[in-house]
């Protein structure tokens, strides 16, 4: 048995909304918004496809360059899915 350190071991009720829809460019987005009170208002949104994720808030979506540097896309693909995000993130 291994004498390990833990920083937190907590377990907590969460939310999880899963979404796939498509852009006005064609592009595909599945994402899962997990909800939770750990982050204090603020979504851990993935992105299934390319495995990628960040913790937003709305105050993060006008952020310029957060969506585009984290999802690794382009200003238009990142517009949609900002527009997109504006809509469905609420604090839990």
């Amino acid at each position: 048995m291994s004498d390990r350190f833990y920083i937190h071991d907590e377990e907590e009720e969460s939310s999880i909304r899963f979404v796939s829809f498509m852009g006005d460019n064609d592009e595909r987005f599945d994402l899962a918004l997990i909800s939770t009170e750990r982050y204090y208002g603020k979504q851990v949104v993935l992105d299934i496809r390319t495995q990628r994720f960040a913790l937003l808030g709305v105050d993060d979506l006008e952020e310029q360059g957060l969506l585009e540097d984290a999802y690794q896309i382009d200003e238009e693909t990142a517009e949609e899915l900002r527009a997109f995000l504006l809509e469905a993130i609420v604090e839990y």
